[in-house]
């Protein structure tokens, strides 16, 4: 056969191997509204970029008719690409061929293109979208997804790893997008769970839609399985772009420096805290008012709303927000909040990303349900994270900060490099309503008028204890500021401590309160 037979037959090959689960089955995926796993792969990468791998690929299942049976590409489609001209690896099941279930092919493929981008130091993108474990090739399956599991493990830390559930994500398939960096889901899509409502309603009697049990906006709202939600891919897709723009490639480099642009924000920053200190306002509004271009990216908006994590660029470096939330149960640390701030600390401290932490909360969440909950195990993973983390941390006390809050959200006794404070700030063990009733009780017990006295000696707590100046004036606070002061105040200290170096005791590795 001459050579241009041989480029021929390849070119029918390949057209042939591309149309995964042929045109019926592709016709199919686009009426449930679903781009192919290869238009993915397209869209998110930029133009003529991608590199295919492994597209001849075969199944070796012979039992159950499966001999019979052949499957293009085992169902997923891997290999390396750029965004914005950095490389970067990825996979995309494909749900036209067996429904993209996995056997062992499939995670073979899967584990492929994981050891590469460990190996390359590049980031991961995974695009899921299957049925589950391929029944007929039984523990192949099982072991395909527990060696998937096992790199994902070894590749955290390293390099960023991104899932994005774009159909169905089900049983022991889950747990790979669970052991990754950033989830992103796509409302009427993407579906996640461990057994799903037919198995549920057989056991235990309950009745549930897929879209309830585990769809997008449960996991962006409920469970905090997802950190970015969106309405349809093509907005997912630019979710993803813009994460990437922020994080570094890999664990020993940091995020790329953009061009400085001073913040968009309209007013003045010490306008956006009201004078009542019970009166709420959105703490995003100082960040904005903070960071470059007033650019914010928030990340698990719509879980656990009482705490804001995100990232954002001072004189255009990528630096890492955690911010209590006034307008959410005023901002308080609960068990979902202090799981969501926890993993973002530890993420930014694993990738080289400065830690800005915005403090306003009167102290942990009280109540019968936060403790048996677990609030003590959940909230000292805050302790933990920051107290572990050796990246530049800074800290703005803006309003409140009381009791354990005030050591949790990144206190000079947990390890904070600056300490800044407004001058309104309020740093007391305890609310001073609730301490003046302690310290004063019998004055106020014993005056004519209990609210009146109440009222003074609030006032008189107020002013030797819940202010900033007594933790300045025993060098807990480095500096009370004007709150006008606070960018330039962040950009000198991310500045003098770029670098840090930050000596750990020798060991394997800690143990957080999981």
């Amino acid at each position: 056969m001459s050579l241009k037979k041989h480029i021929l037959d390849l070119r029918k090959r390949k057209e042939q191997v591309q149309k995964g689960g042929g045109d019926k089955a592709i016709e199919k995926q686009a009426a449930m509204g679903k781009m192919t796993a290869r238009e993915r792969i397209l869209a998110l990468v930029d133009k003529d970029s991608f590199t295919e791998y492994d597209l001849f690929v075969e199944h070796t299942a012979r039992d159950f008719g499966m001999d019979k049976k052949q499957l293009h590409g085992d169902g997923v489609i891997i290999g390396t690409g750029t965004i914005y001209g950095a490389p970067i690896c990825i996979f995309a099941q494909d749900f036209t061929v067996a429904g993209g279930s996995l056997g062992l092919m499939h995670a073979r493929k899967i584990t492929k293109i994981m050891d590469h981008a460990l190996k390359m130091r590049v980031p991961l993108i995974g695009i899921n979208d299957s049925g589950g474990a391929r029944i007929q090739e039984g523990v192949n399956s099982l072991a395909g997804y527990g060696e998937i599991f096992y790199r994902n493990t070894l590749a955290s830390g390293v390099i960023p790893q991104l899932s994005v559930i774009l159909g169905p994500c089900a049983g022991g398939a889950v747990y790979s997008p669970a052991l990754t960096d950033f989830v992103f889901v796509v409302e009427n899509i993407s579906k996640m769970f461990i057994t799903g409502p037919g198995v549920i309603e057989s056991v235990l009697g309950e009745k549930i839609s897929m879209e309830d049990l585990g769809g997008a906006r449960v996991h962006a709202e409920t469970t905090g399985n997802a950190h970015f939600f969106s309405n349809s891919e093509a907005e997912c897709f630019e979710q993803i772009k813009k994460l990437i723009t922020f994080i570094p490639w890999n664990n020993s480099k940091k995020a790329k420096a953009f061009p400085p642009k001073p913040p968009k924000f309209k007013g003045k920053i010490e306008d956006i805290i009201p004078s009542d200190p019970k009166t709420p306002y959105d703490v995003r509004d100082v960040i904005k008012a903070i960071v470059d271009d007033s650019d914010f990216f928030e990340i698990q908006e719509l879980w656990a709303a009482n705490i804001v994590i995100g990232f954002g660029r001072l004189n255009g470096e990528t630096v890492g927000f955690v911010a209590n939330q006034p307008m959410v149960l005023a901002g308080v640390l609960d068990c979902d909040s202090s799981d969501k701030a926890a993993r973002f600390i530890r993420f930014c401290d694993a990738f080289n990303v400065p830690i800005i932490t915005l403090e306003d909360m009167p102290g942990y969440l009280p109540g019968v349900d936060q403790e048996h909950a677990g609030v003590i195990r959940h909230g000292a993973k805050v302790l933990y994270a920051y107290s572990e983390a050796t990246v530049p941390k800074v800290t703005v006390i803006l309003r409140k900060a009381y009791g354990g809050g005030y050591i949790a959200m990144n206190s000079r006794h947990l390890g904070a490099d600056f300490m800044f404070a407004w001058p309104m700030a309020e740093i007391a063990v305890m609310g001073p309503e609730g301490a003046a009733n302690i310290i004063f009780k019998k004055d106020i017990d014993e005056a004519e008028d209990k609210d009146a006295m109440r009222a003074i000696k609030v006032e008189e707590y107020k002013e030797k204890f819940a202010n900033p100046y007594v933790a300045a004036a025993k060098g807990y606070i480095d500096s009370v500021i004007e709150p006008s002061e606070t960018r330039a105040l962040l950009l000198h200290a991310i500045e003098v401590s770029a670098g840090k170096d930050d000596h750990r005791p020798a060991k394997k590795h800690g143990i957080p309160p999981f």
